[in-house]
């Protein structure tokens, strides 16, 4: 990009042509922008304000900005690059009442903001809102005096729900009364989470726009959430909610939860299924990433497009680079986590260093916390899982502490050690630790001994006597498969006739319809029901093998055991595993015979047994009262030995004996376009992947993980074509490291070409700047640079991260007068912004 493509009125033209705004008439519509009231700009109007407004008084212009029928809309405040947008404010604002104007954007080029003057203070922006956007959002006016005031009671939700239920005879005959809930699914808000609303309303109250409810596992964040989507909608404060969730389960979990309470009101669409009528909807429901990948949130939405954003169990859905999607959004912002910041408070600040990956589990739950305004650790309502406990709507875990031989020894300071000789005859040792379980350690016997002690010691149906609902989380899904193959082989020796290799399913990313097991297990029809008694429906399915679904916000509240049969590093997935079994359940519910309902003694669920073979409580510290800690027998080593190393492939090699010379040599430097080979190459791998069923059809579910490891194994590296990454990166001609993920979505029109190098490269500094906001704007070019460079050049971050700051003086991409331009600050805060939440790989060539 040259210096004259650098100034502030190129950027703000693009900024503005890409919004949507147009200077000239077009195809499109008549010119919507305009200098002053009812002049139209010409071509070479535009010229004699100079390349940054150096030729215009104090450095700024003011531009209208016009609605579809020509009325003043925006007053868009242009600095030059050297002036702090908000330095023009007050004459910005002063413009824009007397042209009867309500939205005000100020843009020096690299910083923007937009302005509601009558919803308060100034927004920082990474791209100017469409024309469609901005007149949604003109019909909308906020009122917090009504929210603030808005009475919560208790049958908030259902009065949504069922409008007239307290005139009902069913309600008001008490001993119907609980009869006529259940069946109507009538969902009535507790005490704290009318607390939590209240919460809302007094940050509200204070003039805050950001909120983070800290709530528990099983304590009902959705509904929550729903009762605060309806407080937004019914006041005025919001035309329409975006709801963020980190995984397609939980997308559709989401949109059926808002549907059933607040259906009667308001529509709730998934974003993927409605992408041409979702304006249509007041709630839109997506997963985070399908709006992160290539930045497509960009492409998708405006800033404008929705009032509230709410991020479902935010330090996952806004962790690292997410963030970037939930600060687009101009507007309210709430979210919700399950894991309290405080849970890491043994963790050694003072050693950032250490590799201990609370380290990064800190500063994660450090993001969450300031970007919704609680720097200070204290989010606007916190509900703890001790709370629920104590108050009777949450239940704690029995912990079955169980350690085999074989896992104590990996467990130890010293670990699994493996005495062997090398090639050369020479004693060598080996040590193995917990991580390298069914890794680079395997013990088929360790395996078996786990699921024999799980069986031996679960938690039994209170209804029908079998094996409690349950679920058991691996290392990868080989080991998925092998520990689910496993509990059949033991559940047909324990239930002789009763199941058909069903008792244990494997539930991973790569099985096909996995999704869909995991609603049938809450369900309870997941391969068959009411497998024991035919009046009692519960899954025949008993035990769901999983890695890494079924963790954060999965509901299945009649589960009576989890089983860690992996080590865990992560206390936030520590957390969330052992949050699907806190929710309290009566298991009469499911019993469709009322004179076996009698016959139960303890239908409800009072605890739930927490499986943990790899010491995962002691490392977290958790403070339960652990009342049943077994000890394993030592495993007995039938056949290999359970210690013995995994026995290492063999590679097959060719020696070619004969002899070889030279016969000629020529260079050519290819370009970026490619070779006509290339181009060929890729079209024909379009039509190979257009072709596929499979691939097509688990596109357009956003099954990613699947798609991938598909064309990993059945397409790439095939005999006649030999498809592969590099060969596909090569022939699409991009100037960066493309990914099959980007190259897929291409293929099939999701995105619409491949993002150049300098165009990621500007995305990302926007959203910097969207995040630490730089009062010092003159230094933003300088700042923009070092960012670029440090991101491109492995010298330029060896140089900074060594301190060998003179060698900048003989380099041609930063030298030491682009260092010292830099503000000092942003000389260390850059290089640990990009290290958190930039990735490099994106970015080489």
């Amino acid at each position: 990009m040259s210096e004259k493509e650098a100034k502030a009125r190129i950027k703000i033209n693009r900024l503005l042509e890409e919004a949507g705004w147009r200077f000239f008439a077009d195809a499109n519509g008549p010119a919507n922008i305009q200098l002053e009231p009812n002049v139209k700009l010409k071509a070479n109007d535009l010229d004699p304000l100079g390349q940054n407004f150096e030729q215009t008084k104090n450095g700024f212009i003011d531009f209208l900005l016009l609605n579809e029928k020509g009325f003043p809309l925006i007053v868009l405040e242009a600095k030059a690059e050297d002036k702090n947008p908000l330095a023009g404010k007050e004459q910005a604002r002063r413009y824009a009442k007397a042209n009867n104007c309500r939205f005000v954007i100020l843009s020096n080029g690299n910083l923007h903001y937009f302005w509601d003057l009558e919803r308060g203070n100034p927004y920082v922006v990474t791209a100017f809102p469409s024309p469609a956007s901005v007149i949604g959002c003109q019909k909308n006016v906020p009122d917090p005096k009504r929210l603030i005031e808005e009475i919560i009671e208790d049958d908030y939700v259902v009065l949504t729900q069922r409008p007239g239920y307290a005139s009902e005879a069913a309600w008001k005959n008490e001993s119907e009364r609980q009869r006529f809930i259940e069946i109507n699914g009538l969902r009535f808000l507790r005490p704290y989470q009318k607390n939590a609303i209240f919460a809302i309303q007094q940050e509200v109250k204070k003039g805050s726009d950001r909120f983070l409810l800290e709530m528990a596992t099983g304590t009902g964040k959705t509904l929550t959430a729903a009762a605060i989507i309806k407080l937004f909608l019914r006041t005025g404060n919001a035309q329409r909610v975006l709801f963020l969730v980190d995984r397609l389960e939980l997308e559709d979990q989401a949109w059926k939860n808002f549907r059933k309470v607040l259906a009667n009101d308001y529509r709730t669409v998934i974003y993927k299924d409605n992408r041409d009528d979702w304006r249509k909807a007041e709630i839109v429901v997506t997963t985070v990433q399908s709006l992160l990948f290539n930045n497509k949130y960009r492409q998708l939405f405006s800033p404008t497009d929705f009032d509230l954003v709410i991020s479902d169990e935010a330090h996952r859905s806004i962790g690292g680079n997410a963030r970037a999607v939930f600060d687009y959004f101009i507007g309210y912002k709430l979210g919700l986590t399950a894991t309290p910041r405080d849970y890491l408070k043994k963790f050694d600040k003072d050693k950032p260093a250490t590799k201990d990956p609370r380290e990064f589990e800190r500063r994660l739950l450090l993001d969450t916390y300031r970007t919704f305004g609680c720097a200070d650790g204290i989010p606007t309502f916190r509900y703890s899982l001790l709370d629920g406990v104590k108050e009777g709507y949450l239940i704690n875990p029995t912990v079955v502490d169980a350690r085999s031989d074989v896992t104590t020894q990996l467990l130890s300071d010293g670990g699994f050690v493996v005495e062997f000789k090398d090639d050369g005859g020479e004693d060598q040792k080996e040590s193995f630790k917990q991580r390298e379980f069914e890794k680079r350690f395997f013990s088929p016997a360790t395996n078996q001994l786990f699921c024999k002690i799980f069986l031996e010691n679960a938690l039994r149906d209170p209804v029908s006597g079998e094996i409690g609902k349950s679920i058991v989380f691996a290392v990868s899904q080989n080991h998925a498969a092998t520990l689910a193959q496993v509990f059949n082989e033991m559940a047909d020796r324990m239930f002789p006739g009763k199941y058909q290799s069903d008792f244990a399913v494997q539930v991973t990313s790569q099985i096909d319809g996995a999704q869909q097991m995991t609603i049938n297990f809450t369900n309870n029809n997941l391969l068959g029901s009411a497998n024991f008694l035919p009046a009692y429906k519960t899954s025949k399915a008993r035990i769901c093998v999983t890695v890494g679904m079924m963790t954060t916000g999965y509901d299945c509240p009649d589960v009576l055991n989890l089983g860690l049969l992996r080590p865990i590093f992560s206390p936030t997935d520590f957390i969330q595993i052992k949050g699907r079994g806190t929710r309290r359940h009566n298991f009469l519910e499911q019993l469709h015979n009322d004179e076996a309902k009698g016959l139960v003694k303890n239908p409800d669920k009072a605890t739930f047994k927490l499986f943990d073979f790899f010491a995962n409580c002691e490392y977290f510290e958790e403070k339960f009262s652990y009342d049943e800690v077994l000890k394993l027998p030592v495993p007995k080593r039938n056949g290999r030995d359970p210690s013995d190393p995994p026995t290492p492939s063999n590679s097959l090699t060719y020696n070619h004996l004969g002899d070889d010379i030279l016969f000629t040599i020529k260079e050519q430097t290819v370009g970026f376009e490619g070779m006509r080979i290339d181009r060929e190459f890729y079209a024909k791998f379009e039509h190979v992947v257009r072709e596929n069923d499979f691939i097509a059809t688990s596109v357009e579910a956003g099954q990613w993980d699947r798609v991938i490891d598909y064309v990993n194994k059945e397409v790439f590296d095939k005999p006649d074509e030999f498809y592969n990454l590099d060969k596909l990166r090569k022939a699409a001609g991009v100037d960066r490291r493309l990914t099959l993920r980007e190259i897929l979505e291409k293929i099939f029109g999701l995105i619409p070409r491949f993002k150049s190098k300098d165009e990621l490269l500007e995305e990302e500094f926007s959203k910097f700047v969207a995040d630490y906001k730089p009062e010092e704007a003159e230094a933003i070019p300088a700042i923009k640079t070092y960012f670029k460079a440090y991101v491109t050049s492995d010298l330029i971050r060896h140089i900074i991260e060594s301190g060998h700051f003179t060698d900048l003086a003989t380099n041609p991409v930063f030298s030491t007068k682009d260092f010292k331009a830099v503000p000092a600050k942003y000389r260390t805060l850059i290089p640990e912004y990009i290290k958190d939440y930039v990735s490099l790989n994106q970015f080489a060539a």
